[in-house]
């Protein structure tokens, strides 16, 4: 019988967990990755996870895309691995499907069916590596390890923007005004203009807001708005302003 791991519906998605910290003794298991693996070959499939399983990682056994796709799917570090050609959903179908979704988890595709131009299109479309079958044990298992790589970066980088959102949040309505308009380059007697108060009250504001923020310069909460999404990158020719003017 098949062995796979149970998903559970933790999160959507598009939505990187919070590692949950591994008690001090607790088993090694917890904190292994885990790599989905789907495949219509019901023998390389478990073999595959076999191979997996020796190379200390978890496992999850699909049958096909449609079985991936009937649940929510964990977002715990790890990967997918995907055949390319299945019967139903072939593997860039579910590609394009999982990104649609907002998948986070890198993607490595294993197949005996490859050519140039199809390896080219999934890279493109963000796949992590391409791998013919058969593979080897070592192989397979520096692939995974690239591509949880490249996981942990994205995490950071999530982790970095939630902690950025969580210190704008912190901002008052009239603060968060104020530093919409200091990062567009906006004078304080501008900014006072504008929001119908006295040049004093905006220099409080602003005094406040760079605190929150935890940042000493203009530049620094122009790049805060910029990595949000809510300012559009600087020209190479624009020069952030730290006037009290």
């Amino acid at each position: 019988m098949e062995e796979s791991l149970e998903r559970k519906p933790d999160g959507q998605q598009g939505d990187l967990p919070l590692r949950p910290a591994t008690a001090k003794g607790a088993s090694d298991r917890a904190a292994r990755p885990l790599v989905h693996v789907v495949d219509d070959d019901d023998s390389f499939r478990v073999a595959v996870g076999r191979m997996l399983r020796m190379c200390s990682f978890d496992v999850a056994l699909y049958q096909s895309a449609n079985q991936l796709l009937e649940k929510p799917l964990r977002t715990d570090r790890g990967c997918i691995l995907l055949d390319l050609q299945m019967s139903g959903l072939d593997g860039l179908e579910l590609q394009r499907r999982l990104t649609r979704l907002g998948n986070v988890l890198p993607i490595i595709f294993l197949t005996g069916h490859g050519d140039i131009p199809t390896s080219v299109r999934a890279i493109k479309a963000g796949a992590d590596d391409f791998l013919s079958k058969p593979v080897s044990t070592a192989t397979l298992r520096e692939s995974v390890e690239r591509a949880l790589e490249r996981y942990d970066a994205t995490y950071a980088q999530h982790e970095r923007l939630n902690t950025l959102r969580a210190l704008v949040a912190t901002l008052t309505p009239r603060e968060r005004e104020v530093f919409d308009l200091v990062v567009r380059g906006k004078l304080n007697k501008q900014i006072a203009y504008e929001l119908g108060t006295s040049v004093r009250t905006v220099k409080a504001h602003r005094h406040n807001l760079m605190e929150k923020l935890q940042v000493g310069s203009v530049a620094e909460a122009v790049s805060i708005a910029e990595r949000l999404g809510t300012l559009a990158p600087t020209s190479s020719g624009a020069v952030a302003r730290d006037s009290n003017d």
